[in-house]
């Protein structure tokens, strides 16, 4: 016989849901197997400040660039870092494959 899941109280306020949530699990409210994948395209993703040192060169080299496309420069880097990433992510699975073919030969 399956348990029934209890039922979750009515609150007045946040202050008494979050109190309630910090003390209580929700699998005992919730089945799991009724879950579904959500996506949340709209969400921005959430940015962390970092402090780097560039040399000077670098940066103004950045900064005329950003300048000539019209685009802040720390916007400008973060697209060049990204791009960067997925070049080297990509080259590492790549050869990931090729030494694994290298040592089923």
């Amino acid at each position: 016989m399956k348990k029934m899941k209890r039922k979750i109280p009515n609150f007045k306020n946040e202050d008494e849901e979050r109190g309630f949530w910090a003390i209580h699990s929700p699998l005992d409210y919730f089945d799991s197997k009724k879950f579904k994948r959500s996506s949340f395209p709209n969400l921005k993703p959430s940015l962390k400040s970092i402090s780097i040192r560039l040399p000077e060169d670098l940066l103004v080299e950045l900064k005329t660039l950003a300048n000539k496309k019209d685009v802040p420069y720390q916007s400008l880097a973060k697209i060049f870092l990204a791009k960067q990433i997925i070049l080297e992510r990509e080259s590492l699975s790549s050869s990931s494959g090729r030494r694994k073919e290298k040592v089923a030969a």
